[in-house]
């Protein structure tokens, strides 16, 4: 009898070569976390807009927080551990923010992409998703100090759907976000909690000033 392929196989065998050989070296979820740092940002400047597969975002050596997350999951799986999509919820004058999530030991962390100190990878530590979740509250928070997280959803496994609906593609991915925000979300507190809220304070509105990338759109002629 013909032996099942794994879920790692099937991964495997949608790469080519030179995608193989990089997700060999991306098998532990601190390379992976490496491997975006040093990766530019995605700042979808105008007629690029759109959520890239993890092949395009190779092939176009840039990522955004979703973008980055994909590549995360894709190159955790091909080596053979679980990994799941987690979304943080804002108002819609807000941006969500979307992390890789895994498991160590029993414990919840998280690969994330983005341009801020804060935000960022998560070791993993936490006893749940929701743990996990909430330890990005206080730093979720708009330059006028206001906090932003409002809810999360539960570990997204991205196995319901067909690897090369999202994998390899060419396609823009805006129906996996869709797919991600329909999925049941929990609130971070009661609205009798977030009504009360302290804003995040002078020196930690200053702190997110700071960016890891450059928009390029922004340079000074």
């Amino acid at each position: 009898m013909m032996k099942r392929m794994s879920y790692a196989d099937k991964i495997g065998a949608l790469l080519s070569p030179a995608e193989r050989a990089v997700f060999i070296k991306l098998n532990t979820p601190q390379k992976v976390q490496d491997y975006l740092d040093a990766m530019p940002l995605n700042f979808e400047v105008r007629g690029e807009e759109g959520i890239y597969s993890p092949r395009e975002v190779l092939k176009k050596k840039k990522a955004q927080c979703m973008e980055g997350a994909l590549l995360a999951v894709a190159a955790l799986e091909y080596n053979g551990q679980r990994a799941y999509l987690l979304d943080l919820r804002t108002p819609e004058y807000d941006y969500d923010h979307v992390v890789a999530l895994f498991k160590v030991g029993g414990r919840w962390g998280a690969i994330s992409k983005t341009n801020h100190p804060v935000l960022r990878w998560r070791d993993p530590v936490y006893t749940s998703v929701r743990e996990l979740a909430v330890s990005y509250f206080h730093e979720y928070f708009l330059f006028s100090g206001e906090k932003t997280l409002k809810s999360h959803s539960d570990a997204f496994s991205l196995h319901p759907y067909p690897l090369e609906r999202w994998l390899t593609t060419e396609d823009d991915l805006d129906w996996l976000a869709t797919e991600l925000d329909k999925a049941k979300h929990f609130p971070i507190a009661s609205p009798k909690a977030m009504k009360s809220l302290r804003r995040a304070s002078k020196i930690e509105r200053k702190a997110t000033e700071m960016v890891e990338w450059k928009d390029p759109s922004k340079k000074k002629a």
